[in-house]
């Protein structure tokens, strides 16, 4: 499928995604994954007022190339990528794309979503892993092999594009 063909498609709150051509659709989010998705909007969104910044979360589009469009569950876009946003979807790189790992997605997630979010410039690609309890940040810098650094326990998440974002990692994943 080309992206001119997903953007045919009906408009739907099933998560929807289209990754190397192939239509992916996946099951409701669990509770945990909400849960722990909540938690991380209400920060992002506080974090994101005091900046002139935006967090938006999933379902919403992020067009990665001709064969790719994303639904992270978890954007951030600085005041100068703000710009980005459109009607449909973002359209460039935002600063920070955040997945929640499930069962269903975490090979998706970990190796196809990780390569196309840090080839198309993504500053900062967060894979929350809820079975670790833990927080994994890819940059290009790094590459897709080496997290930048993984947060854990009682560690609080900083972000060096993100500088009014602070959160212990404890404080997101349900007891």
């Amino acid at each position: 499928m080309t992206l001119e063909e997903f953007l045919q498609l009906e408009e739907t709150n099933t998560p929807c995604e289209l990754i190397h051509g192939e239509l992916i659709m996946s099951p409701s989010p669990t509770f945990e994954h909400q849960t722990i998705l909540s938690r991380l909007h209400v920060l992002f969104f506080h974090a994101a007022e005091s900046t002139g910044g935006t967090a938006c979360f999933s379902p919403f589009d992020l067009y990665i190339d001709e064969r790719n469009v994303f639904q992270p569950d978890l954007m951030y876009l600085s005041p100068a990528k703000k710009s980005f946003i459109t009607p449909r979807g973002i359209k460039g790189p935002p600063d920070i794309a955040v997945e929640i790992l499930s069962p269903s997605n975490r090979h998706t997630d970990i190796r196809d979503k990780k390569e196309g979010y840090l080839r198309i410039g993504v500053s900062e690609y967060w894979i929350v892993d809820p079975s670790h309890k833990n927080i994994a940040v890819f940059t290009p810098a790094t590459g897709e092999e080496m997290p930048f650094h993984v947060f854990a326990g009682n560690d609080e998440v900083t972000s060096p594009i993100f500088p009014t974002l602070k959160f212990r990692v404890d404080t997101v994943f349900p007891a």
